[in-house]
């Protein structure tokens, strides 16, 4: 990002004075900021800166503590942000036309340096503190980064848009909706999300069930409409996209058309599996992304089903391999070519360990179907099976967090509550050990699932509503908005840690760490204990002292 690191206390202060403000941790609402001083020399947006499945999920949920605290460095100031103008990379995953959120507020040519810290620690009750690493010359390290030691090449985080979501964002006032979707996509002042999942018709969190064509056997597609879209989701990614010009988007449907499955219905269901629908449903996919063409957003990939083997009490819909097979390779790809349609077809979302394998390996085994594959979704249970797609070189793309609450196991980590998610620090710790255990699975990318509910976060399944987590809770009835405990341990990965990085080794402790294209190091570090513990970190030749908080987390970002 060719960004400056503060290596004074001077620096770091000016920083912490100009860039940070005060605000309150994850239980308050955090005050926004004030208005940009101006654009800066390469953006082309605005000078405000407002301030910003099973249960056996690893990571330790037992830590206590709750989402109360203070300390986010992303409230208000007084340095403007522009607008970054990057084109976007391939959605294969290739990373070169980051797109960016633009640089702080400056004057003359090229784009001025942003002072970034060192030392960011989190812990319960204590969210995004800065700090300033010692460096010592004695003394073992507790964490050994090795550059040298090179894994797979890092894409970025993201998350999904959902209807339940902008409709929550609509509660607040435009400045705090503003600076909710900056906490997300703002590299400068957020998480810094780099993708952004869409919903094919209505997910779990949709207002309510829909497709984009209910018209019986509108084989042609002529009814076809993305009206309902334009709604709440259209607005949601646009607002996205004014603060992360280069954001890749990719779309799955949850169920197609109901006239295209064997029940008639939204929930459950299988897909029917003559022609005239198959050829059907990969025009309904080529119209979609045509039609967000229309309004300027490029889809760069597409998943078939969501979740293909799980028949649910909201919209879903079960596939075979072999009907998949015959999708991808017979109309999907081929529709695309005929059209000229540039979006990649990717073998996913896949959820169930006890079925999903097949759909994977009857895929892989069909070369006609993986003339058109140009990479994996995996969510969920499917992590064990990252090992063996790694060596057909495609993306793999971890595509659903958990959201915690199993509400299928009451007696599991963490209890199930039937009225509210747990937006706590337990499932941020759980959340961390999800992220540290995909990432060193080989993955490329990994998407939170709801980025934005209100605390409750249930869904639309009547029968037995589940309460899931997201990254920012909005209270409909203070219009309040609230940074979770998760919200935090994603940016504590994401923000610093740029498209294009590689994953490089550590040993010792519990960490990650990245190595970006411009020579800088991430490391992550988490510490599970009781108390707060003073660690040293090997890392390009230096060891440096700090301490990382009781349940906590410590990003060091060293060049």
């Amino acid at each position: 990002m060719n960004r400056a690191r503060a290596s004074t206390v001077g620096i770091l202060l000016a920083f912490l004075l100009v860039g940070c403000g005060s605000s309150s941790g994850p239980e308050e609402p955090e005050s926004s900021g004030g208005p940009g001083a101006g654009a800066g020399s390469s953006g082309s947006g605005s000078g405000n800166a407002s301030g910003s499945g099973d249960a056996s999920g690893s990571g330790d949920p037992s830590g206590s503590g709750d989402a109360s605290g203070s300390g986010d460095a992303s409230g208000s100031g007084t340095t403007g942000s522009g607008a970054g103008t990057g084109g976007s990379g391939g959605a294969d995953g290739d990373p070169s036309g980051d797109g960016g959120g633009g640089s702080s507020s400056g004057t003359g040519g090229g784009e001025p340096d942003l002072v970034e810290p060192t030392l960011i620690t989190s812990g319960a009750n204590e969210y995004w503190k800065i700090g300033t690493p010692t460096e010592v010359t004695s003394g073992n390290a507790d964490v050994t980064v090795d550059d040298a030691a090179t894994q797979q090449r890092w894409d970025g985080f993201g998350g999904s848009f959902n209807e339940m979501g902008w409709n929550m964002l609509s509660m607040l006032s435009e400045s705090e909706r503003q600076r909710a979707i900056k906490l997300l996509f703002d590299k400068n002042e957020g998480a810094g999300f780099a993708y952004g999942r869409i919903p094919m018709g209505a997910s779990d969190y949709a207002m309510d069930r829909y497709s984009l064509d209910e018209k019986k056997d509108d084989f042609t597609m002529e009814s076809f409409s993305i009206a309902r879209d334009k709604e709440k989701l259209i607005p949601y990614i646009k607002a996205a996209l004014a603060v992360r010009p280069g954001l890749h988007l990719w779309a799955s449907p949850w169920t197609p058309p109901t006239w295209m499955k064997s029940n008639g219905a939204f929930d459950g269901g299988k897909m029917k599996d003559d022609a005239n629908t198959l050829k059907a449903h990969a025009l309904y996919f080529a119209k979609f992304v045509e039609a967000y063409a229309a309004e300027g957003m490029t889809i760069e990939a597409v998943h078939p089903q969501n979740e293909p083997t799980y028949e649910t009490r909201y919209p879903s819909c079960a596939w075979t391999g072999q009907l998949m097979a015959k999708f991808i390779g017979t109309y999907l790809g081929p529709t695309f070519e005929e059209r000229g349609i540039k979006a990649q077809i990717f073998l996913g979302t896949m959820s169930n360990d006890a079925a999903d394998p097949g759909i994977l390996s009857a895929v892989t085994g069909d070369a006609t179907a993986m003339k058109y594959v140009k990479g994996f979704g995996l969510q969920w249970n499917m992590r064990g099976s990252a090992a063996g797609l790694k060596s057909r070189n495609l993306p793999i793309v971890q595509t659903e967090h958990q959201c915690g609450n199993y509400n299928w196991n009451p007696a599991g980590a963490p209890p199930y509550n039937p009225n509210t998610a747990a937006n706590d620090h337990a499932y941020g710790q759980e959340s961390w050990g999800l992220i540290r255990d995909w990432i060193k699975a080989g993955v490329n990318s990994y998407n939170a699932w709801n980025m934005v509910l209100d605390p409750v976060g249930k869904n639309i399944d009547s029968q037995r509503p589940w309460p899931q987590n997201a990254l920012l809770n909005v209270k409909a009835d203070t219009k309040e908005l609230i940074l979770t405990p998760a919200y935090y341990v994603f940016r504590h990965v994401s923000q610093y840690v740029d498209p294009g990085a590689m994953r490089v080794n550590t040993t010792g402790g519990d960490a990650l760490a990245f190595k970006n294209p411009d020579g800088t190091i991430v490391t992550v570090i988490y510490n599970s204990g009781s108390s707060a513990k003073t660690t040293t970190l090997s890392v390009a030749g230096k060891k440096l002292q700090f301490s990382v908080p009781a349940r906590g987390w410590a990003t060091v970002n060293w060049k």
